[in-house]
């Protein structure tokens, strides 16, 4: 069985003939054992470099330190292998109860005000409604979802289209929509390394955690070590874990 995966999906419509493809924008939540650390390059070339090497001696010495102070540990380094949907299918229902309510006004109230308005307007059966059962903001969005008790409601109102509802002091027309649900019917994944990211792996518990979040970019940011400018590092120490999220390289 596969794990839960957290993905965002964003219609895009440019002309008729793609009205029915989708923009998928992955979002991989990765877990992270103790002692490791991921560091993402400015260049992918310096990533595959520090890969191709595998091991790494890393020196902790922290300023003027003596002779026999100066500590180095061996880590190592590893590809960043992520799972990225190489094929999806969605299974469309349109819900018999509910309705997208959109192009709603910008007004100086708050959403739950607005949302009160909403379900008097559309809770009495002069306007075409009837009892709403529950309403919702849909996230990120201006759209909202009103699901009604009773079976009927909400074909006639789709079919309208557009209603006029007094707010306040004015009349606004909304558009109404079919509310929509998806369920994933066929995900498959590939395995995807990231060309700029590098999981390193052994890290010690010797160091505080910035001391060593500070000793590991100073090292793999040296060109002499085959290193390179870094864009980003995140350590975990050991007995402990740690997320990353992967989102998509728009550099």
């Amino acid at each position: 069985a596969l794990p839960e995966k957290k993905m965002i999906f964003k219609g895009l419509t440019v002309n008729k003939e793609d009205m029915n493809k989708l923009m998928l924008t992955p979002l991989v939540r990765y877990p992270l054992p103790g002692g490791s650390a991921l560091i993402t390059f400015e260049e992918a070339k310096v990533a595959q470099r520090i890969i191709a090497r595998r091991e790494h001696m890393v020196e902790l010495s922290c300023g003027e330190l003596e002779e026999h102070d100066q500590c180095r540990v061996r880590v190592q380094a590893v590809p960043m292998e992520i799972l990225l949907p190489s094929a999806l299918e969605i299974r469309l229902t349109q819900s018999s109860r509910s309705i997208l309510v959109s192009d709603l006004p910008s007004l100086d109230i708050s959403k739950e005000a607005l949302l009160d308005k909403l379900e008097l307007f559309f809770s009495k059966t002069k306007n075409g409604g009837s009892e709403v059962e529950s309403r919702e903001f849909l996230e990120d969005s201006d759209q909202v979802v009103l699901t009604f008790t009773q079976d009927g409601v909400a074909e006639p109102l789709i079919e309208r289209g557009h209603i006029q509802m007094p707010i306040g002091k004015g009349k606004y027309k909304v558009k109404i929509s079919p509310c929509m649900s998806g369920d994933i019917s066929n995900l498959q994944l590939q395995p995807s390394c990231c060309p700029r990211t590098v999981l390193l792996l052994g890290i010690p518990d010797v160091l505080s955690e910035e001391s060593m979040r500070d000793a590991l970019e100073i090292h793999f940011q040296k060109a002499s070590r085959g290193g390179g400018e870094v864009d980003a590092l995140a350590y975990v120490p050991a007995g402990r874990t740690g997320v990353a999220v992967f989102v998509e390289d728009t550099g």
